[in-house]
């Protein structure tokens, strides 16, 4: 009897990528904004957000061209040093990104975690660390940096248990509310904001309603994909 050729092997469908689900993504979301808002939490995800506020200067002024000379980083304040700065559009734009520096993070890890790929915003969080920690000056940021590094490989160190996916999320919104809180308690009164008005001649408050606006609008952004996607 002819027995006809084997087919080609059936491909099976893939699983989709993990996601936590939409009560579960707002119930972190609940939970991060607890901490940024509660005094002795705030203490620790403050230094947080001023790692990811002055990774945003040293990336966008070393992507623009300028050579870091360091980064200091304490625990409610830092600062990012470069060499031969000039006061062009460059340097405008570099200074103006930090305080939406921690917002854009998170919206980046967001998009990662909507699309299904919660793990590389943890591995793409590591990269960055590793590349900020050698910029870092003496300061707090010796310590805490390397100790980020640590937290995020023990979380990878062991896939698909879970813990991944909630660590991506947890990561994005304490970024994209951290971001928020502080555009809010800084105002016109940030360091920024007056370095920036000194160059351009445009007031404080300009500065201050534009990282206010782009803040919340990331927090718009993000919470839907993270809520929604889930």
């Amino acid at each position: 009897m002819y027995a006809p050729p084997p087919g080609p092997p059936a491909i099976l469908p893939q699983d989709p990528p993990a996601v936590l689900p939409g009560a579960v993504a707002a119930l972190i979301g609940v939970a991060a904004l607890i901490v940024v808002m509660v005094p002795f939490l705030w203490l620790l995800a403050q230094h947080f957000n001023v790692i990811a506020h002055e990774g945003a200067h040293a990336l966008v002024g070393s992507l623009l061209g300028f050579d870091v000379s360091g980064v200091t980083l304490n625990a409610g304040t830092g600062v990012t040093g470069f060499r031969s700065p000039d006061a062009g559009a460059r340097w405008m734009l570099t200074g103006f990104v930090g305080y939406l520096g921690p917002s854009a993070f998170g919206l980046c890890a967001a998009k990662l975690i909507e699309t299904g790929r919660a793990v590389v915003a943890l591995w793409l969080a590591i990269v960055l660390f590793v590349l900020l920690l050698l910029l870092v000056r003496k300061s707090l940021g010796i310590v805490s940096v390397p100790v980020a590094i640590a937290l995020l490989a023990f979380v990878l160190r062991d896939a698909h248990t879970g813990l991944e996916e909630f660590a991506s999320y947890a990561m994005a919104w304490l970024l994209l509310l951290s971001g928020l809180r502080v555009a809010i308690a800084h105002g016109a009164n940030a360091g920024d904001a007056y370095t920036l008005s000194l160059m351009t001649r445009i007031p404080r408050g300009i500065w201050a309603l534009l990282w206010l606006a782009g803040t919340l609008l990331a927090v718009v952004v993000g919470g839907k994909w993270l809520i929604l996607r889930s």
